[in-house]
């Protein structure tokens, strides 16, 4: 009888805590659009990281990126979430402005960029690691 009430309380410590860490495991949002938003007033590695955790934090996004040169951020969301014009809001509101440029799908924008959103670019860029121009 003691075993079988200690059982119990066992089974329902471990429901109760596992119920806890289901509210602070985040589900991972599936990105079903693209967004381009044009940025200015990014200088360094430190507004790009600033930048990609705002999105980041964001319901709806799965993925976030920065390219500093260009002034381009793009991030695949999920509509059913989130909206374009918010993740701009979010960009402008962490101390940027930020602007709502294009949305497309990932399939657009795996067709164009050759990898899918938050994918893995080549080291260096397009043309490897010593850069276009390079000596080989």
């Amino acid at each position: 009888m003691k075993n079988k009430i200690l059982n119990t309380a066992l089974i329902m410590a471990v429901v109760a805590v596992l119920a806890v860490f289901a509210f602070y495991v985040r589900v991972g949002a599936t990105a079903d659009q693209v967004v381009v938003l044009r940025t200015s007033g990014m200088t360094c590695g430190s507004c790009v990281k600033k930048i990609t955790e705002t999105l980041q934090s964001q319901k709806g996004v799965a993925a976030a990126e920065v390219d500093l040169e260009s002034g381009l951020v793009v991030a695949g969301y999920d509509s059913k979430q989130t909206a374009p014009e918010k993740l701009a809001q979010a960009v402008q509101k962490s101390g940027f402005h930020s602007q709502v440029a294009q949305v497309i799908t990932p399939q657009q924008f795996k067709s164009v960029v050759g990898r899918d959103v938050g994918g893995k670019a080549a080291p260096g860029g397009c043309c490897g690691q010593r850069g276009c121009g390079g000596a080989q």
